[in-house]
């Protein structure tokens, strides 16, 4: 099967080092496109929660897919989020094709895009982050459970559940919050004149165009890939939400698994001595 060609692939809160990172099917996506632009927006890898003790292979092949963009020549922009905030210490650094920084100004086919990962709108975040961390604890948790439960409906020939969308549908604060978070992130983009709005950290996928008095712009959200398993694809001058399914993959891809042409960047690559010394901040 051939690689779909994409101008721009938007992918946030993939949660690297969780229990509730769905990294296979992320490492199946990635090997299925050959984009242009590579932009992750944010908590791609969870240092927040990141334990010694967790690091799946799955999680490292994911690491060596975004390697391998690198060293083909394919631009990938990092943008740092809140579970990967220690990165923002080395932000506007760059080798070779990658790119670390907080947000990004993007130009396509002469239109503005805003990108950043939105944890700057969270009041949680910027007054009690040990309570946003807590939450952060406990949401691994409940997805962890709903795995296991999905697993048993699955068995029982019953459809899966999600644990958080029905917690969220239930409190009418948690609607507002991103209701609020989304028209915030757009306000403001129609304020600096951008045509396009992209964000993540609410783990909720979304096109949609919103006006004020001022004007309009397309607020874009990338969504996850600990439940929704979606990301932002550009091509054709349009913008589309790709979500995740097995039935779009028959079988595996092996074509990438070949090891880094630059062998020192490869053996520097340990990322759980990385992500340790990052946790303990004694890099």
């Amino acid at each position: 099967m051939a690689k779909r060609e994409i101008e721009v692939v938007v992918i946030s809160d993939v949660h690297l080092g969780t229990y509730g990172c769905h990294a296979k099917e992320l490492l199946k996506y990635l090997k299925s496109i050959n984009p242009k632009t590579v932009i992750l927006n944010g908590d791609i890898i969870d240092i927040w929660q990141f334990s010694k003790n967790y690091w799946p292979e799955a999680h490292m092949k994911v690491v060596r897919k975004i390697m391998k963009f690198i060293a083909d020549g394919t631009p990938v922009y990092y943008l740092t989020g809140n579970h990967d905030e220690m990165l923002r210490k080395f932000t506007d650094i760059s080798f070779g094709s990658f790119h670390l920084a907080n947000k990004l100004v993007l130009n396509l086919d002469n239109q503005k895009a805003w990108i950043f990962h939105g944890d700057v709108f969270d009041v949680t975040m910027q007054h009690s982050k040990w309570l946003a961390k807590l939450g952060a604890i406990g949401y691994d948790t409940l997805i962890h459970i709903n795995s296991f439960v999905n697993w048993i409906l699955t068995r029982l020939g019953k459809e899966k559940m999600s644990f958080s969308k029905k917690v969220k549908a239930k409190f009418k604060d948690a609607v507002k919050f991103i209701n609020d978070f989304e028209n915030t992130a757009a306000d403001l983009a129609i304020d600096k004149g951008y045509n396009y709005v992209i964000c993540g950290h609410i783990h909720q996928a979304e096109i949609r165009e919103i006006a004020t008095e001022n004007g309009k712009t397309l607020y874009l959200n990338s969504g996850d890939w600990v439940e929704s398993l979606t990301a932002l694809e550009y091509q054709n001058g349009g913008w589309s939400i790709y979500k995740y399914s097995s039935q779009h993959f028959s079988e595996d891809r092996n074509e990438d698994e070949a090891p880094l042409e630059n062998d020192e960047l490869h053996d520097k690559l340990n990322v759980k001595r990385l992500l340790e010394q990052l946790k303990t901040e004694t890099f």
